[in-house]
């Protein structure tokens, strides 16, 4: 069995805390995980948050390559015959349609 620390616990707000010796090398604002278990309690370290996307690197990322955003006239498209729209074409690969 490993060393034995002792612990206080006091109030802090709405909450108590536990107060753990400096001995045991934990990194001041590091975020751990608290498990209630039958003989007590088990405390280990948290995973690392996940990294999350920014997407202000990316619209920065063609300052000065002469990239602009597309024009609202541009986003307009002419109607077109689409293929299942013909009769003799759906009779063939939709029949009961």
């Amino acid at each position: 069995m490993g060393k034995e620390y002792r612990a206080k616990v006091f109030k802090s707000g709405n909450s108590l805390a536990l107060r753990l010796p400096k001995e045991l090398g934990m990194v001041e604002g590091s975020t751990m995980v608290l498990r209630e278990e039958r003989a007590g309690f088990h405390v280990e370290p948290a995973e690392p948050a996940k990294r999350k996307f920014n997407i202000d690197k990316v619209w920065g990322c063609a300052v000065g390559s002469g990239l602009q955003f597309i024009k609202d006239e541009d986003r307009l498209f002419e109607e077109r015959p689409l293929l299942w729209d013909d009769p003799e074409w759906r009779a063939k690969h939709m029949p009961g349609a």
